[in-house]
């Protein structure tokens, strides 16, 4: 019974993911006709039905809702099971699901990821390209293992401050000019107050990075004025480039800048984002991420000062 309950909710999960039964049937590797007698005995179980199927695109019921939302909990839950049972027999490798957001993985995460794998072959290891809205999420889902995310006092998240979190160090604010710009000769480092009238190219409004930004700027009293509103740093340099604007982002996003780009830093008062990696609460901690988290502190030793806290701005 048990066996054929979990069985019908990771049809039912699968079918929610795709959107139709022939969709999931495909996904599945099954008919369309087994997988509607999965949902058909759930709503049995249920006692209620589960899908809409007067409704297209088909839509799930509150009560199907509710059971995919839980049910795939579970189910990454029990895989996880599976996993760490299947590495303490032997049967099988190793498991680790790493996320990450874009400036990351474009910067130290490559390095910590072929530092795993030389030292560990074995292991499976899968990388997830996703924003910081986006990552919180999963890993609480159990979708992920370990994730690398940052924080900010702008950012009160009750979700991330129920994972288990290591910071691995502060990343500051940096301003991209266009060559030729009057702040581009200037050494010292600006101050968001210089930056008042010029015309911004940033980040969208519910952005994780872009929600940190604004915070700074409206605490030194003023809303910037935004011509392009796009979470790709490399559109936001093609266009300071353009000399269309000028850019205020993280420090990775200007690790490298494009031709025609001046990079500046900030003074004292510049947004700073702490980078960590965080991974679900509990013990015993799988030794993949055990591993990953002590390759990720190696390969970003050199951003933190000498006693090995996080750099401040």
């Amino acid at each position: 019974m048990l066996i054929g309950l979990v069985r019908g909710v990771r049809v039912l999960c699968e079918v929610a993911a795709q959107g139709s039964f022939s969709a999931a049937a495909r996904s599945l590797g099954m008919t369309q006709s087994a997988v509607s007698q999965h949902v058909a005995a759930l709503e049995r179980e249920a006692g209620t039905a589960l899908v809409d199927r007067g409704t297209r695109p088909m839509e799930l019921t509150e009560a199907g809702s509710v059971l995919v939302r839980h049910g795939r909990v579970i189910l990454a839950q029990l895989d996880g099971a599976e996993q760490a049972l299947a590495a303490i027999t032997g049967r099988r490798a190793g498991r680790l699901r790493l996320g990450s957001f874009p400036t990351a993985l474009t910067t130290f995460v490559p390095e910590a990821v072929r530092t795993l794998r030389a030292t560990a072959p074995e292991l499976v290891l899968t990388v997830v390209d996703d924003h910081m809205q986006g990552l919180v999420p999963r890993l609480t889902a159990g979708e992920l293992d370990l994730a690398v995310v940052y924080e900010n006092p702008s950012l009160p998240d009750d979700s991330l401050a129920r994972l288990t979190t290591v910071p691995l160090f502060d990343d500051p604010y940096r301003v991209l000019l266009p060559e030729g710009h009057r702040l581009a000769r200037r050494r010292r480092p600006l101050s968001l107050a210089d930056l008042t009238g010029e015309v911004w190219v940033g980040g969208r409004p519910g952005s994780a990075w872009f929600r940190i930004l604004l915070h700074a700027c409206r605490a030194s009293g003023f809303e910037p004025r935004t011509l392009l509103t796009t979470d790709d740093h490399r559109a936001v340099q093609a266009f300071v480039a353009a000399g269309l604007g000028i850019g205020v982002v993280p420090g990775l996003a200007a690790s490298f800048p494009s031709p025609g780009v001046v990079v500046r830093g900030l003074d004292t008062g510049a947004p700073v984002r702490r980078i960590a990696v965080a991974r679900p609460p509990g013990e015993p901690v799988p030794p993949p991420v055990v591993a990953m988290t002590e390759v990720l502190l190696d390969v970003t030793r050199a951003r933190r000062d000498p006693r090995g806290a996080p750099r401040r701005a």
